[in-house]
């Protein structure tokens, strides 16, 4: 039998710079709804929600953005797994002046405030990052305690968490909730890599934060702009599950802007030529450990 390959699209992701390089990043809730069902219908078995401000596509984390998107994708007639993101509002900026003051950019939130989203609307999936991490001159800040609780929400809420490992350290963080029985199995771990804040987007990183997981966990990763393809092929030959998607990438090919769906269908056509399939969405909740909601 020939290896299932789970494909997760990111479809428009929480960053703001993208809206200046891609004119067609989703953004209402009707666009990123639409843009998950294409990439489904590509051969995407998850899609990965974030939301924007429909006026402006600014990021943003409200709940009634979150109630639209999730909604519509589940009103279509797709069988995707939906997995909403818990990494938006944890970011810490300090003061350039005195660091001991909190910089208005700040949007900081309990661990209940960044996933009550998730919580309500109860998607199969939600993104758990695993640790705080300086971008720029931005903090994103996970604490034991804020990854604890965390868990804890997504457990009683019957949301699986998608453990997202941005560095090593990272992996014992999430091996730490799994030993405190925090985290359904089989795990799922997520590697971030070429963010240029954590771990490249190199093999020997994957072969490292693979190597560190615990026995029966499922794991799959992505690379970031060029990267993306090139650790499609690495993943998959590594034995892990993949993700692509304009959250990640905004190319198809040099010079030329992508959609979610062509991102989809190259991944698609790199894990046929390698010999693997893509899992259905039916055959993704089996791997996963997860039923159908909603």
């Amino acid at each position: 039998m020939s290896q299932k390959v789970i494909i997760t699209c990111a479809v428009t992701g929480g960053g703001a710079a993208v809206l200046t390089k891609h004119p067609n990043i989703p953004k209402t809730p009707a666009q990123i709804a639409d843009a998950a069902l294409e990439a489904a219908k590509a051969g995407a078995a998850v899609v990965h929600l974030h939301v924007r401000d429909p006026e402006t596509g600014a990021p943003s984390n409200r709940f009634d953005l979150y109630d639209q998107v999730v909604k519509r994708v589940r009103d279509a007639a797709t069988d995707v797994v939906i997995n909403l993101t818990s990494g938006m509002d944890g970011e810490l900026v300090l003061d350039s002046i005195d660091p001991l003051k909190i910089g208005a950019a700040t949007t900081l939130k309990t661990p209940l405030g960044r996933c009550l989203h998730a919580v309500k609307l109860q998607p199969e999936l939600s993104s758990l990052d695993c640790g705080t991490m300086a971008y720029g001159e931005r903090i994103f800040v996970a604490r034991m305690s804020d990854v604890r609780e965390l868990a804890k929400l997504m457990r009683e809420a019957g949301v699986k968490p998608e453990l997202e490992c941005f560095d090593l350290g990272h992996i014992e963080i999430a091996k730490r909730l799994i030993s405190e029985h925090a985290v359904q199995d089989p795990p799922l771990f997520q590697f971030c890599l070429g963010t240029g804040n954590g771990a490249p987007a190199v093999p020997i990183a994957v072969q490292a934060m693979r190597d560190l997981l615990p026995p029966g966990a499922v794991w799959g990763g992505f690379g970031c702009a060029a990267d993306e393809m090139r650790m499609v092929g690495q993943l998959v030959a590594m034995g892990g599950h993949v993700r692509v998607g304009l959250e990640d990438n905004i190319y198809l090919r040099r010079g030329v802007l992508a959609s979610n769906a062509e991102l989809v269908d190259n991944a698609v056509g790199i894990i046929e030529r390698m010999g693997a399939s893509v899992a259905t969405p039916a055959e993704a909740r089996a791997i996963l450990g997860v039923e159908k909601r909603g």
